[in-house]
């Protein structure tokens, strides 16, 4: 039985260090940016969504619509909705913006890039975990509710009532 304890508690011990090192190994890294003017395809692992076409149904996320009626630049929303949600803003140019989430125990680094594609009224968004190969549905439901708050906050400001100067 002790015996039995202190294997256990050994392997505990590794699991928590080698979470550690991956946290630690998260942090160095970036974005893979724009490949051919388009978001890149997700890996062959789980922890990965994208919305460019041509990922599989597994790793294939809805784009997020551009509200008709918004006047708002569709980065500058994006921009305060991900730090609302705890993302750093990392890099951005026209069209295109990356950023990270680091998970509150371990650190874990994750990658958001969103592409705008005006002429199709939609942005694309990228989300994937820099190491290891589950998340949990994590970034998943991180772009999901990144869609959420985008219309969320493109509505409310388009439905203001002008501001007269």
């Amino acid at each position: 039985m002790k015996t039995a304890l202190v294997t256990l508690s050994v392997l505990m011990l590794a699991l928590i260090v080698l979470f550690f090192i991956l946290g630690v190994m998260s942090k160095s890294g970036k974005a893979p940016g724009l490949t051919e003017g388009r978001l890149s395809q997700c890996p062959d692992k789980p922890n990965c969504v994208c919305s460019e076409p041509g990922n599989d149904a597994g790793h294939s996320i809805e784009p997020i619509r551009i509200p008709g009626n918004s006047t708002l630049e569709p980065l500058s929303v994006l921009k305060q909705v991900i730090r609302d949600m705890g993302g750093t803003v990392q890099a951005e140019s026209d069209d295109y913006l990356a950023a990270t989430f680091s998970s509150p125990v371990f650190g874990f680094v994750d990658d958001l890039e969103i592409r705008v594609d005006a002429p199709q009224s939609v942005i694309h968004v990228r989300s994937a975990s820099r190491v290891g190969h589950s998340d949990m549905g994590v970034n998943r439901k991180r772009t999901e509710l990144l869609g959420k708050l985008y219309i969320n906050k493109a509505s409310d400001a388009s439905l203001s009532p002008a501001v007269p100067r």
